[in-house]
């Protein structure tokens, strides 16, 4: 398998030209800074003061105890005419903000990565793919990862709050989706036909050859049993971290809606937007997606409407337009969230008594400052499914046709490997004994296994959204109103 060709001269001119480009143009600061987005700028104390009905009192009071002077914060009334001033986010002002720097690379790299993958799908139509490895692969287990590390980065980032309720809900849904994802896994295939035990099945099948004849073969349980306990854990850790972009979607989509009352197109987007985690979680359920919608009576036979070729591709192609979709709505919600100023404003004119100028300001201030963590919760889970399905095209040996022509996998054997020369024993042949590893590898690891796992991790982060924002909903318009 050659490994210099063309795809290794785009990768590394995107992640030169990503490197070179980025001070100068970024999509995701695009996304922030184009002006499309306002923020609400926090009033000063001699606005207060004005709309107060005084004048602004002197910093330190006569005030002593024990001989110290002591400073009175500056109160006003809570029902005061209070309006706040807008301003759209400039460059300027994000540069500031809190993980701006990191959300920057990481959707950029996003944003590179695709395009790597779209050139090397549409180079893959010219030559045949097992002549070169495929580079855009690397680039999209990369963005996976790199996605799985911005999501740990804000959890760690709730950890470490003073308060502990956070901490507390984080911890308590990664119990929950524990024991869902240890339910999920022995559901059978007639259920959730993600395929995993089959390709589980087939790598053991594929192990037992390499394994056997060096005594090894004892491990095969330990291994299969090792693998499911992993992935436990990683789903239990992608619940926890999918926890609070859940809640937060919530609260965006309820605001954005009620920004967009006198739009009744933008409000069935939002709506299509918000139930797409439960159209793909729909896709693997075996008795609605293929029993149901995929079969019509004709006569007193029922007749498949579809091939399965043509399911699967039909499969990837929704969940590529339903992430393009949340990305389109990206500023709505992020629109709705920046409006929590005007709406906690609007809340402290209804309440009576006083309260400290800098309190307002604060709270002002502070929904502004974390534009760029709710903005990372928002374009992570798209992010994160968007790449496993393209992994799931590629790795699992998918087609982007809708009308494909059908080629199942077969679990064959693979083949044994040869024994190895002097020469690659004295380890002068290095070309040659990479081969045999990749090889080895490749047919172990086989598109029947790559197809289980990542439709099970395209699956589950769907499901830990769908349970969270759910739940947010429930919470924000229940708990949190009473």
């Amino acid at each position: 398998m050659a490994v210099m060709g063309v795809q290794l001269v785009v990768s590394l001119l995107t992640a030169s030209i990503m490197q070179k480009m980025s001070p100068h143009c970024s999509f995701a600061r695009w996304l922030l800074c184009n002006g499309s987005l306002y923020r609400y700028k926090h009033p000063s104390e001699e606005e207060l003061c004005a709309l107060a009905g005084k004048q602004k009192p002197r910093t330190k009071r006569d005030r002593r105890m024990n001989g110290v002077t002591e400073d009175k914060p500056l109160s006003v009334p809570k029902d005061i005419d209070l309006h706040l001033e807008t301003a759209p986010i400039t460059t300027v002002d994000a540069l500031v903000l809190r993980y701006f720097l990191e959300y920057q690379w990481f959707v950029d790299f996003a944003v590179y990565s695709t395009f790597v993958y779209l050139f090397t799908e549409g180079y893959y139509c010219l030559v045949d793919p097992r002549k070169e490895m495929n580079i855009g692969l690397l680039w999209c287990l990369l963005t996976v990862v790199f996605s799985i590390k911005i999501f740990f980065m804000v959890m760690r980032h709730y950890f470490r709050s003073e308060d502990g309720g956070e901490r507390a809900v984080c911890l308590t849904f990664a119990f929950f989706f524990l024991l869902v994802a240890m339910v999920v896994l022995v559901v059978r295939e007639d259920y959730l036909e993600f395929g995993l035990d089959s390709g589980l099945a087939n790598v053991s099948d594929n192990l037992e050859v390499f394994l056997k004849p060096r005594g090894w073969a004892w491990t095969l349980p330990i291994t299969k049993l090792s693998f499911k306990l992993g992935l436990v854990a990683l789903c239990s850790f992608l619940g926890a971290c999918l926890t609070f972009p859940g809640l937060r979607l919530a609260q965006m989509h309820l605001d954005a809606l009620k920004m967009a009352a006198d739009k009744p197109m933008t409000q069935i987007l939002l709506h299509t937007s918000f139930l797409a985690p439960v159209v793909v979680v729909v896709l693997w359920i075996k008795p609605i997606s293929r029993d149901l919608l995929l079969r019509a009576p004709v006569g007193k036979q029922m007749v498949q409407l579809m091939s399965d070729a043509t399911y699967n591709s039909t499969r990837l192609w929704t969940i590529v337009a339903l992430c393009l979709l949340r990305l389109a709505m990206t500023r709505h919600h992020l629109q709705a969230y920046l409006w929590l100023a005007e709406h906690w404003v609007e809340q402290m004119k209804r309440e009576a008594g006083r309260i400290a100028a800098l309190e307002i300001q604060r709270r002002v201030t502070r929904i502004y400052c974390y534009v760029t963590v709710v903005t990372l919760q928002y374009l992570g889970p798209i992010i994160l499914t968007l790449h496993c399905t393209l992994l799931l095209k590629s790795l699992g040996d998918y087609s982007w046709g809708l009308f494909p022509e059908p080629q199942p996998i077969s679990p064959a054997a693979p083949a044994r490997p040869a024994a190895p020369t002097a020469e690659q024993e004295g380890g002068e042949d290095v070309q040659a004994t990479v081969a045999q590893i990749t090889g080895a590898l490749g047919a172990i690891l086989t598109p029947l296994f790559y197809r289980g796992l990542f439709a099970f991790l395209t699956w589950w982060v769907a499901a830990c959204q769908v349970v969270t924002s759910l739940f947010g909903l429930y919470f924000h318009q229940h708990l949190a109103a009473s």
